[in-house]
């Protein structure tokens, strides 16, 4: 560790003030994203599962378990009830044997899609909450800071990764790929994750 230009009591109020916040908007989070996929008899780790097997087509299960922000055997255990719902499916790679990969279903993409739809069927209060400073700036915030020091916690990859998420879904909304078929927008979608990977 650097030689420290803080005080323990700079640091200890920091720490808990990122403790007790983060904590709040996890538990707003959380109980957003349960009332969303409820009607879905998904909990929040197979949601996430399935969402990160979908915008990395061909995760393994150590990806998932990275960029899921869990343990291992949790992203297997999840993986393994998702693929009895036929929502995922697990293979190997021809020139990676030792991995095992897992992909969405025609079917978990439907639920995917189909849950984007209805996004708005159920409240969210992180949305609410952030609305005034949407009117106020004319965007969500963007939490520049907080993203700095998760880059610093999870290294860039993982940042690279998390924004590759997003720009898909940004990219799923584009009128130009809606009429793109299902095989042309993975195409697509699997020569922009190969270039994040070259990097």
């Amino acid at each position: 560790m650097t030689e420290q230009k803080f005080s323990q009591k700079e640091a200890m109020i920091y720490s808990q003030r990122v403790a007790q916040m983060s904590k709040a908007l996890w538990k707003a989070v959380e109980k957003d994203w349960q009332k969303w996929i409820k009607p879905y008899d998904l909990n929040i780790n197979e949601h996430h599962i399935l969402w990160i097997a979908y915008h990395l087509q061909g995760a393994t299960i150590s990806d998932i378990a990275k960029f899921g922000v869990m343990h291992v055997s949790t992203a297997f255990n999840f993986s393994k009830k998702l693929e009895e719902r036929g929502y995922l499916q697990f293979f190997k790679k021809d020139d990676d044997r030792r991995n095992t990969y897992v992909s969405v279903t025609e079917e978990g993409e439907e639920l995917l899609l189909g849950m984007n739809e209805h996004y708005h069927d159920s409240e969210h209060g992180i949305l609410d909450g952030s609305l005034p400073i949407k009117s106020l700036y004319g965007k969500f915030p963007e939490f520049l800071e907080v993203m700095s020091v998760l880059r610093n916690i999870y290294g860039e990859d993982f940042m690279e990764i998390f924004e590759l998420g997003f720009k898909r879904i940004d990219h799923s909304f584009d009128d130009e790929l809606v009429s793109l078929s299902r095989t042309e927008k993975e195409s697509l979608e699997f020569a922009e994750l190969q270039a994040v990977e070259e990097k």
